[in-house]
């Protein structure tokens, strides 16, 4: 399956897009998180677009997107990112694939665009009530140490930070993919979006009362050794999606696709094929 990339400009934001082509108003739709980028999809997108039209971008201020000062890092400036992605490529519907900060961007989106959604599949995160931030959050949201340890973090620190919490090991490939595009635009982005995402128990809240009516497909797959978001998280996602299948797997960390990809196939490929057939299939009827 061959994958195009295009350079959108959107809201004075230019963001590379990963395609598989096509013109179909629906779409997977590939949410990295921090610090990922849209090629961390393109495994599963090369056997998605098999069957569905297959999106991954690169939000701003991480991987090869636009850094600008002006962007709006905060959860609900993603969200507006994404409405103008799915409005300039003219999607009516999307399956939202999501991971890390992709999670509260995609689901804010959703909440927001309740008739545009048509399944979730979650990677270690959804609507987290009760959660406390990890130990790298704590110190990003701290004025100056935050700064500091942005500013220190080297290659080799940064390899050694992620070899915790993922027993499998990570590919050194992507790991220093992930760092040559920790430039000082990311950490920046980063400093300010973990800074003006606060109030995470109402967040979590407001995010229930509006995703729960709409009874979506959505399937949970979390990584059991995840440091940054406790695998205690993904039974409780059956509270706002009653029908959510619950996948955990056990030796895996906070990136499950990438350090153990046939089993995250084995489960996303079909669910996802489902999903689509059941878009089309209501398509016909309607």
């Amino acid at each position: 399956m061959a994958i195009t990339q295009h350079q959108m400009e959107l809201a004075g934001a230019r963001t590379p897009v990963l395609d598989t082509g096509g013109s179909a108003s629906s779409a997977v739709l590939f949410l990295h998180g921090n610090p990922g980028c849209g090629r961390d999809w393109v495994p599963l997108m090369e056997q998605v677009g098999s069957f569905c039209r297959a999106i991954a971008p690169d939000m701003p201020g991480f991987g090869q997107a636009a850094k600008p000062d002006t962007f709006n890092y905060t959860v609900a400036g993603y969200a507006d990112h994404i409405t103008a992605l799915v409005d300039a490529l003219g999607l009516q519907h999307v399956h939202l694939v999501l991971h890390d900060f992709g999670g509260p961007w995609g689901l804010t989106w959703a909440a927001a665009n309740p008739s545009r959604v048509r399944s979730l599949t979650l990677f270690n995160v959804g609507v987290l009530r009760g959660y406390r931030w990890h130990y790298l959050a704590r110190i990003w949201r701290m004025p100056i140490i935050g700064e500091i340890f942005q500013a220190t973090t080297s290659r080799l620190t940064f390899r050694a930070v992620l070899r915790h919490g993922n027993p499998r090991g990570l590919p050194r490939e992507f790991v220093d993919g992930m760092y040559d595009n920790y430039d000082r635009g990311t950490r920046r982005a980063i400093l300010q979006l973990y800074r003006a995402t606060s109030n995470l128990g109402a967040a979590a809240d407001a995010l229930s009362a509006a995703l729960r009516p709409l009874d979506l497909d959505t399937l949970v797959l979390w990584g059991r050794a995840d440091p940054y978001l406790p695998h205690r998280f993904a039974e409780e996602q059956r509270d706002v999606f009653p029908r959510a299948e619950v996948i955990y797997l056990d030796d895996s960390g906070h990136w499950p696709f990438i350090d153990n990809p046939a089993a995250v196939d084995a489960a996303v490929i079909p669910f996802l094929q489902k999903c689509v057939a059941k878009e089309g299939s209501a398509n016909q009827a309607g």
